[in-house]
């Protein structure tokens, strides 16, 4: 069997995980979501690099262990365990995501599947394409501030944190758009 690894790229906020689940419960072959964001540094190693109040940044991922990750589920013949997220908790939850060996799609999602520095080239060879999604930028930003504070920040530090944060992040996410396979909205 050969295996197809397809990536979903964009900006934060851009609607990636709900696209890629849909993508998974629309497929007409056994398909599995496996995302990014389970490589996040754990906020004790992100609090121990300086790098915790910039979560999220391309620095802040483990991005050589998920590039290895999605070698390995090329060429698999047993059930692989894949990291989750976790967003209650903001963290990184080691092997929750089983992807056994009938699975004939993955699809991942992330900001930075087709950012140019070699760690993120290496995720973006072990995929077989990568359709980048667009967001309105007003829409994006909204959801990104409401995420944030369902999951515990006042509205005035999401703002804050979306500000600082995620929007130096989309920009560069943005930069690497013309690199995609595809090109959707979200």
């Amino acid at each position: 069997m050969a295996r197809r690894i397809v990536g979903i790229a964009g900006a934060p906020g851009a609607g990636k995980s709900t696209y890629a689940e849909r993508l998974v419960a629309d497929s007409d072959v056994p398909a599995v979501h496996v995302p990014m964001d389970g490589f996040h540094l754990a906020d004790v190693s992100l609090r121990r690099l300086g790098l915790l109040d910039r979560k999220g940044a391309p620095e802040t991922f483990d991005a050589r262990g998920y590039a290895a990750l999605l070698r390995r589920l090329r060429t698999a013949n047993e059930t692989v365990w894949a990291p989750g997220f976790e967003r209650v908790l903001e963290q990184p939850l080691a092997g929750v995501i089983a992807i056994p060996p009938d699975v004939e799609l993955v699809v991942t999602e992330g900001n930075y599947l087709l950012l140019d520095r070699p760690e993120w080239r290496a995720v973006r060879d072990a995929l077989d394409q990568v359709w980048f999604l667009d967001a309105v930028d007003d829409v994006r930003r909204k959801r990104l501030v409401a995420r944030h504070v369902e999951f515990g920040k006042t509205a005035a530090e999401a703002e804050a944190w979306v500000t600082r944060v995620d929007e130096p992040n989309a920009a560069l996410v943005l930069a690497s758009r013309d690199r995609a396979d595809r090109w959707a909205s979200g």
